[in-house]
């Protein structure tokens, strides 16, 4: 664990030394922009519209962050060739990956926590309200979300073969389930066998990442969700990320690295 928790540690070190940190305090200061229009408005719809905008705004920065920080991790290891003197050291290749996605998820839940921080007091400068236990809720199941985010982008990073491909790939297809997975079942109503039987197991085989978007607990103030809902919707999350690090960890221990 000392060892994926050393790799870990230079993960976090590359990504203050890549662009990838000076644009989130880009994306930060466009998020203060639009939240100190709320001043120009009276209406709580506008300002309603407002906070979806900046929210969207961060699920989608961070998406890309998490995306664009996994996908090179191995394959920048092997194009510069500095993977052959890290496994000469006592460190395996399970311990490697788990090292890339440790240190992918901890960078992306500062890149959160200084979103959703900055956020918050914006708003409850405006609204006079401090929902402390909305934000909590919202921002542990996001990072949850990156979390599965992070390993099926590892796992892209030993199938395809160009970071390119691979970025381009799991963008496409965490967007498809965000949208797609959750209406699957509906389809599979109108479909014929064996056609029926196929979308549904594709419904109950992909992680329904939609459900941890709760970005309307915070939008219209919504009570919280119930703990033991919020604890299921972690352990769902957690165990989809364990079973994409085990893939990737299987397919990377058989891959050549020459």
């Amino acid at each position: 664990m000392n060892n994926a928790l050393a790799v870990s540690g230079i993960v976090l070190k590359e990504l203050y030394r890549r662009k990838d940190f000076y644009v989130l305090f880009i994306l930060t200061a466009l998020i203060t922009l639009v939240m100190g229009s709320f001043k120009l408005f009276n209406d709580d719809k506008i300002v309603r519209y407002l906070k979806e905008i900046c929210l969207l705004l961060i699920w989608v920065s961070s998406m890309v962050i998490a995306i664009t920080t996994a996908a090179r991790q191995l394959p920048a290891e092997k194009e510069n060739r500095t993977i052959f003197p890290l496994l000469a050291k006592p460190i395996t290749r399970g311990q490697l990956v788990l090292g890339k996605f440790l240190g992918c998820w901890f960078s992306s839940g500062l890149a959160l926590l200084l979103f959703y921080v900055f956020f918050g007091v914006i708003s409850g400068t405006r609204e006079h309200q401090w929902p402390v236990l909305n934000y909590l809720q919202a921002l542990s199941l996001h990072w949850i979300f990156l979390g599965v985010v992070i390993a099926l982008v590892l796992l892209g990073s030993v199938v395809f073969t160009a970071v390119s491909s691979n970025a381009t790939i799991s963008f496409i297809v965490i967007v498809g389930i965000l949208f797609v997975a959750r209406h699957l079942n509906k389809i599979a109503l109108q479909l014929a066998e064996p056609g029926r039987s196929i979308v549904y197991t594709i419904y109950f085989a992909v992680p329904h990442l939609e459900l941890f978007d709760v970005r309307q607990l915070i939008i219209h103030n919504l009570p919280l969700i119930p703990w033991n809902m919020w604890l299921i919707a972690c352990v769902y999350g957690i165990a989809y990320s364990l079973f994409f690090l085990l893939a990737t960890w299987m397919v990377f221990r058989r891959k050549s690295l020459n």
